[in-house]
């Protein structure tokens, strides 16, 4: 009777001990799958997905700051805007002041990046940030933007991950690696 007892403590707590592994596993934080014309990646879990704030907006994420930094970043995902590679570029570069005694160009870091075996133009500017089409002026000193300029197979897609240097530069190997993960 004894072990009949144990072996039904046993079962149960064994029981206990996987329906609570299972839980844990179905309860881990997701990132959001992101579909661009077919090519899917997955954001990095701590990016949360919020309501876009414009219509110019596709997807839109809160991007946590950085230990010290008061601001998340944003990452902003526009889709089926045009304007072009170079244009875009130009409009980025022109949202920031470049640090005293810099110029613009030596703020700003252009390359290229390959997203799902397609190249895209990306930029990494830093420096004074001039929030666009504020309703009252809103300058924000020593941010960085990486931005990318991604034509897909049937719509063009910008992405634009702003905020504090800090943060950003917190979030650039997560960024980084999502663009390189859409297949």
């Amino acid at each position: 009777m004894r072990h009949t007892a144990w072996l039904t403590a046993l079962a149960l707590a064994t029981g206990t001990v996987c329906t609570g592994a299972s839980r844990l596993a179905a309860d881990e934080p997701k990132g959001t799958e992101v579909d661009l014309d077919g090519l899917k990646a997955t954001t990095p879990t701590d990016w949360k997905k919020t309501e876009p704030s414009n219509q110019f907006r596709w997807m839109q994420f809160a991007v946590p700051k950085a230990k010290g930094d008061a601001d998340d970043a944003e990452l902003v995902i526009s889709k089926g805007l045009g304007g072009g590679a170079e244009a875009n570029v130009a409009r980025w570069k022109n949202a920031f002041k470049p640090p005293t005694g810099k110029s613009i160009d030596d703020a700003a870091k252009l390359s290229d990046v390959m997203i799902g075996g397609i190249k895209a133009t990306y930029l990494d500017v830093s420096g004074t940030y001039t929030v666009p089409f504020a309703q009252k002026p809103d300058v924000r000193p020593d941010y960085r933007m990486l931005a990318v300029y991604y034509e897909g197979k049937d719509n063009v897609y910008t992405f634009k991950l702003v905020g504090p240097a800090a943060t950003v530069e917190a979030a650039k190997k997560g960024f980084d690696d999502w663009l390189k993960a859409f297949k």
